[in-house]
């Protein structure tokens, strides 16, 4: 089965910047798109951004857009945010096997999250 284990999460000031990353344990990630989806205390969990499989093809939530960027080499899906803000604290997940931000059941495998805090 597929383990996926992401890092990078932390504190941060709004206007920074950070960069997590998504590793599987015991395979390789390269056959599987990979989203990154994030959730608040209190709310639902939403979808931040997917990279297909190539790394051809990528999405982003609007909230994010020109902000963060998605980016995959064979064994390591990356989501570098940069000019973070309050509203971006969450625990990040990345998830591999399925497709869509809105459609977060499509995915299979999921990490245990890294915590991102945005503040002064």
């Amino acid at each position: 089965q597929l383990q996926l284990v992401e890092s990078g999460g932390g504190l941060v000031q709004p206007g920074g910047s950070l960069r997590l990353s998504c590793a599987a344990s015991r395979f390789t990630l390269h056959p599987f798109a990979i989203g990154w989806f994030r959730q608040a205390p209190g709310k639902e969990r939403e979808g931040v951004s997917c990279v297909s499989n190539s790394g051809e093809k990528t999405n982003y939530a609007d909230s994010v857009k020109g902000r963060f960027t998605i980016s995959r080499d064979e064994n390591t899906v990356y989501l570098q945010m940069n000019s973070l803000k309050p509203e971006d604290t969450a625990v990040y997940y990345c998830a591999a096997g399925g497709w869509g931000l809105d459609n977060p059941s499509s995915f299979i495998y999921w990490g245990q999250g890294t915590q991102v805090t945005v503040s002064s």
